[in-house]
C-alpha cells in the first residue's frame, strides 16, 4: 500500500500475502453457504479447500524458510491453489452462483494474491536469509485476546 512502512515480518500473520488470503478465503466460505445443496460435495467444497489451502501453505513456507528450496516450493503450491481458486470462481460464475460485481472482486483479490506469490518466489532469498541468531523453531507466538 503506498505509505505503508516495510518492515521485517515476525509470523506469516504480519505478511499482507497471508492477510489478504484468509480475508479472501473467509469470504469464499461466506459466499460459497449460498450455493446449491447438491454442489456441497463438489464446487463448495472444492472452493473451499483451495481456498484455505492457499493460507496454509503461506504460513507453512514461513515455517519453512531456513530452506530456500522448500520455501519456494510451498508458495510455489500456494499459487497453485490460489489459481484453483480462480477456476473455481470461474465455475461459480459461469453456474450463475456469483453474480459479475461479486466475481470481479473476488477475482481482484485472488490475482493479488496470485502476483504476490509470483513476486516472493522471485525474491525468496529476501524472506530466506539466515541469521545465526534467529530460531526458526519458535513453536508458539502470543496472541491478544
Amino acid at each position: 500500500m503506498k505509505g505503508e512502512r516495510l518492515g521485517v515480518a515476525g509470523s506469516f500473520r504480519d505478511l499482507r500475502v497471508y492477510r489478504l488470503a484468509r480475508a479472501a478465503s473467509a469470504e469464499i466460505f461466506v459466499i460459497s453457504k449460498g450455493f446449491p445443496r447438491e454442489e456441497r460435495f463438489a464446487l463448495t467444497d472444492q472452493i473451499r479447500r483451495s481456498a484455505r489451502a492457499t493460507k496454509a501453505m503461506i504460513s507453512e513456507a514461513w515455517a519453512r524458510r531456513r530452506y530456500k528450496a522448500v520455501f519456494v516450493n510451498k508458495i510455489d503450491e500456494a499459487l497453485g491453489e490460489a489459481n484453483e481458486t480462480r477456476s473455481w470462481l470461474d465455475d461459480a460464475l459461469d453456474c450463475a452462483y456469483l453474480d459479475l460485481e461479486q466475481f470481479n472482486k473476488m477475482e481482484r483479490d485472488w490475482l493479488s494474491i496470485a502476483s504476490m506469490l509470483a513476486r516472493m518466489i522471485d525474491r525468496a532469498s529476501d524472506f530466506c536469509k539466515y541469521a545465526s541468531n534467529t530460531d526458526y523453531r519458535v513453536m508458539r507466538e502470543s496472541v491478544d485476546n
